[in-house]
């Protein structure tokens, strides 16, 4: 009998130890789905599947500037998403501290 092929791709040869790494991942998406909700605008707030945040929001090109003691993020111009990255950030510095 030959073993499910998406089994064969996790990382690890031992079943525990691959149960722990998926609960792992199941708890790192948590956070990323719960910050677009109040962070993307318009429909990008329910739409946008992790494989495209990372694509559009996570892997722009940027650089971080310091002067004037301050620190900024500079994002190229023709990227695409950088209106959305910017908007997203502005939101999130917005949001209230947690108690």
């Amino acid at each position: 009998m030959r073993a499910d092929p998406v089994l064969a791709n996790l990382p690890l040869h031992h079943f525990a130890r691959n149960q722990i790494w998926c609960e792992l991942v199941a708890l790192a998406c948590e956070p990323l789905t719960w910050m677009q909700m109040p962070a993307l605008p318009g429909t990008a707030a329910r739409s946008y599947e992790p494989k495209c945040l990372r694509l559009r929001l996570f892997a722009v090109a940027g650089r971080l500037v310091r002067g004037g003691r301050r620190v900024r993020l500079r994002l190229a111009a023709r990227w695409p998403w950088a209106r959305d990255t910017l908007t997203a950030l502005t939101r999130l510095q917005a949001l209230p501290a947690p108690p």
